[in-house]
């Protein structure tokens, strides 16, 4: 079953299109361009104690337009710019390698959270795209989507939650706890109704 905020110890983030501007197949540490209100939600997560990570599929290594280093440099600009992440998980295969890694399966959903220690129905995922929130559903971790341009209307239609940017994929996450602390407060100074 899917996480809730009062449960949840860990936001998980897919990279392209969702952290950072999407560059297909980027290898250029330079070309690294955070999404508006990443820096501020990853703050905000980490304010509250909560872990972060990233998964991302990075095909253009099976496919031989990447190395694991140009990877690598890449995904240490991203935390130049957004911060240190408590996990990181890359898929290096192609669509057709039959892993258990590459999303929509949920493997690197399934190693982060056992690297961190925790239930993948402890985790949310934040992705922008179909296959996001389907490894999320797979692995039993809470998705939501953050449509981009590139994303079909397919997607937004099937995805369980859909956020119009990271602020409010972030306050969706804990939206539901806020209610139950609300009630909680008030049944304390009003006693039983």
């Amino acid at each position: 079953m899917a996480s809730n905020a009062s449960t949840l110890k860990a936001v998980l983030f897919d990279r392209d299109g969702t952290l950072v501007v999407d560059v297909p197949y980027n290898g250029d540490p330079q070309k690294v361009q955070p999404c508006p209100g990443a820096r501020k939600a990853l703050d905000g997560l980490r304010g509250m104690g909560l872990a972060t990570g990233v998964l991302s599929n990075q095909s253009g290594i099976a496919r031989g337009l990447l190395t694991v280093e140009d990877v690598n440099s890449v995904n240490a600009r991203v935390e130049d710019l957004l911060g240190p992440f408590d996990v990181w998980e890359v898929c290096p295969h192609g669509a057709g390698d039959g892993c258990l890694c590459r999303k929509p399966a949920p493997g690197m959903i399934h190693s982060a959270c056992r690297r961190l220690g925790i239930d993948p129905s402890e985790a949310a995922f934040i992705g922008d795209i179909g296959s996001d929130v389907e490894a999320a559903a797979a692995a039993g971790a809470r998705g939501v989507l953050v449509p981009t341009p590139h994303t079909r209307a397919e997607e937004v239609e099937a995805a369980p939650e859909v956020a119009a940017d990271l602020e409010q994929a972030v306050a969706l996450l804990f939206r539901e706890q806020e209610f139950r602390e609300s009630a909680l407060r008030k049944a304390a100074l009003w006693g039983p109704v």
